[in-house]
């Protein structure tokens, strides 16, 4: 990697903005998808802890007694080493949980997902202890045991399936499968030679600042002349950027625990843009200029804006009055031929006389619509597929509403790409069809394919997974909010039944870029009155799904926390062990290089999961917009190389690097699995299966405001 010099384009979503504006000795059994997941593992009463001996008083007796024993006690001073014996027995306390821990390899859990996960008000099934009234010793202990049975968990021998418990005084335990500081010793710390290097240097740095003249200002947010003066505000533009690089340094030099680390480092940026001069009218020179030049009609039309805002519960990040579904995005002419109560499936009117006889299915991710697929006419993935001779089906998720709210994992592959699946084959009398799956759509989808090959099936020829992870090891920023007790709070208000709504889930990718998707559009909306330009990719990704909880809940808690998809056998769905490494077919596997929520390596892992025929093809750019690159565009650039390495950086430092988009290499890749070529059909569907509706369908004009 080090090799390697190209630059590489940011994310697009972000950048297009701002220009338009997560052992033991025998196996874990299997997961299972048939009973409920385990709610928290109880913390257990902590073990009682010998009381400190007290110093003796006016009670002669006691005193006298306390001498018979030990004659040297004889004397009050006398007696406080003897009151450190309880303290020295502490170790003691370990070793329930120590041989708790022990047997943890001899049998596992079997967890549902096709039932709601147990929490803690729907009843335990196995007893637990009362909880011992708090005092400081046995809370440490209980904490300490905690930390064992959620280790328990993490190996595979957690409490027995259904079963629900709480922990002491309300609290959740401490997260599986991370170290823990040693006692007296922070999670996180930095190293006192680091600190006086970077004192010195923000101290020299500093003292040039403070140097008459006029300061240097290279943060592009302060690009606007009036920036750039020898006044307050340059001079306060040129601090803020000193305090904030070596406040992120120092976050850089912090040693410890790696998540705790991690989430330092989030935090600390989310600070320092928060704290932006750019953000406050009273430090922003631009917004006032505009606010002086429009006589206060800026602070006007941005106050409109805010109160706008409050009311959708969300930043408008493009002008959503010129998008409308049906019209100007998801235009690819097709017609509904199958729906149920999770999914609508579209099929595409062919462009090209003949077509290949195998037809491609795509399952988009199910936290968003569809379209970010068929955006427009220039930018679709569909059309573009549609115009090389594939008869193309789309699966639509529906928007999650009250009566889809107790749904799980299982029946979103049941109604999902099982159902999707059958029908297409069914309408082209094929026995096997090609599938792709983009981000969860592609996690949704191998999970599926797994479960189909455990049950003697094998429907596809060839797989295509864009941006998707299968191995959750490193998730990426998105980590910062995965622990043992986050899950288990989500367990607890939705895992029986409830709605993760997209507000929040939006929100919260927002905030992993919070800079470009977040601040941007405060200042620019808010400070100057500024209405955001159209755009249809930052129209789509305001656009987004709700989620059932028991789904949501089991995909955080089976795949992000504990990473269980990539072990063979480790999860049982549709009421069978998979195994990724059954799928044995052709596969095309894409990563973008500045993918934030799929990094490329983790993307890359999915080589060491499935087998059969495997290309990797990296991309420039980010989550969507590596994905979303037409060639026609000629923009930014690709990374193919001729085998599969161990390691994703060998791969890189053997790939050659291809200016444009990667769609073309995709085209070819494809073109020897679409089967013989056929007649177009001259109508959708078939039959049994007659068209519903025109694309794009009901389901996904469903909004959330």
């Amino acid at each position: 990697m080090a090799t390697r010099k190209n630059k590489v384009a940011t994310d697009e979503l972000a950048g297009a903005a701002q220009a338009a504006s997560s052992s033991g000795t025998t196996a874990p059994a299997a997961v299972t998808s048939k009973t409920p997941a385990p709610a928290v593992a109880d913390a257990g009463p902590s073990a009682p802890t010998k009381p400190a001996a007290k110093k003796p008083t006016a009670k002669k007796p006691a005193a006298k007694k306390a001498a018979t024993k030990k004659p040297a006690a004889k004397k009050p001073a006398a007696k406080k080493p003897a009151a450190k014996k309880p303290a020295a027995k502490k170790p003691a306390a370990k070793k329930p949980a120590a041989k708790k821990s022990a047997a943890a390899g001899k049998s596992a859990p079997a967890v549902s997902s096709s039932a709601a996960p147990a929490v803690a008000k729907s009843g335990a099934k196995r007893k637990t202890k009362p909880a011992v009234k708090p005092t400081p010793a046995p809370r440490k202990a209980a904490a300490k045991k905690a930390g064992a049975k959620a280790a328990e968990r993490e190996s595979g021998a957690g409490a027995k399936a259904g079963s629900a418990t709480k922990a002491p005084s309300g609290k959740l335990p401490p997260a599986a499968g991370h170290a823990e500081a040693a006692p007296g010793q922070t999670p996180v710390w930095l190293d006192p030679t680091r600190v006086a290097q970077l004192q010195g240097q923000y101290l020299e740095r500093l003292q040039n600042l403070l140097v008459p003249g006029k300061p240097a200002v290279e943060d592009p947010r302060f690009a606007d002349p009036s920036w750039h003066g020898d006044d307050f505000f340059a001079w306060n533009a040129s601090l803020y950027e000193l305090n904030s690089e070596f406040l992120l340094k120092m976050t850089e030099a912090l040693q410890g625990e790696p998540k705790a680390r991690d989430r330092v480092r989030f935090a600390t940026q989310q600070m320092v843009e928060a704290l932006s001069p750019a953000n406050f009218l009273a430090t922003n020179p631009a917004a006032q200029q505009r606010l002086i030049e429009t006589r206060g009609e800026s602070l006007r039309a941005g106050i409109e804006n805010l109160f706008g805002d409050l009311q959708k519960g969300r930043i408008s990040q493009s002008d959503e009055t010129a998008f409308e579904v049906g019209r100007n995005v998801a235009t690819t002419p097709g017609a509904v031929v199958f729906e149920n109560d999770l999914i609508q499936l579209i099929q595409y009117s062919p462009t090209t006389e003949l077509v290949g006889a195998r037809p491609m299915l795509m399952v988009p991710p199910a936290i968003n619509k569809f379209y970010v697929l068929d955006l427009q006419p220039a930018n679709s993935v569909v059309a573009g597929l549609v115009a090389q001779g594939h008869t193309v089906y789309m699966l639509s998720w529906r928007n999650i509403g009250e009566t889809q709210q107790t749904l799980t994992w299982d029946d979103y592959l049941v109604q999902g790409p099982f159902a999707a699946i059958r029908v297409v084959r069914e309408i082209s009398g094929q026995e096997q069809i090609n599938a792709l799956g983009f981000c969860v759509g592609g996690t949704i989808l191998a999970t599926a394919l797994a479960a189909m090959e455990a049950h003697g099936e094998r429907p596809v020829a060839s797989l295509t997974l864009l941006t998707t992870l299968l191995d959750f090891e490193d998730p990426g920023v998105v980590n910062v909010f995965i622990d043992e007790q986050h899950v288990a709070w989500r367990e607890a208000t939705m895992g029986a039944g409830g709605i993760m709504s997209g507000k929040d889930l939006g929100s919260t990718f927002s905030m992993l870029r919070a800079r470009d998707l977040v601040w941007n559009y405060v200042e620019k909306n808010y400070l100057k009155g500024e209405h955001p330009p159209a755009f249809d990719l930052l129209y789509w990704n305001a656009d987004s799904t709700s989620l059932p909880g028991p789904m949501y809940c089991w995909y955080l808690r089976h795949l992000y926390l504990q990473n269980e998809l990539r072990k063979p056998g480790a999860l049982e769905c549709t009421g069978v062990p998979i195994d990724l490494g059954a799928i044995n077919v052709p596969t095309y596997i894409y990563g973008s290089r500045e993918d934030h929520i799929v990094p490329w390596r983790s993307a890359y892992s999915s080589t060491g999961l499935l087998a059969g025929d495997l290309r990797f093809v990296l991309g420039a750019s980010g989550h969507l917009a590596g994905v979303i690159n037409p060639p026609a565009k000629n923009r930014r650039s690709y990374w193919v190389a001729d085998e599969i390495y161990p390691e994703a950086d060998q791969w890189f430092d053997a790939a050659t690097e291809i200016p444009g988009s990667w769609w073309p290499n995709w085209f070819a890749w494809l073109e020897e699995y679409r089967g013989d070529l056929v007649p177009a059909p001259q109508q959708a569907g078939s039959q049994k299966y007659r068209p519903i509706e025109p694309a794009p369908g009901r389901y996904v004009k469903e909004r959330l405001d």
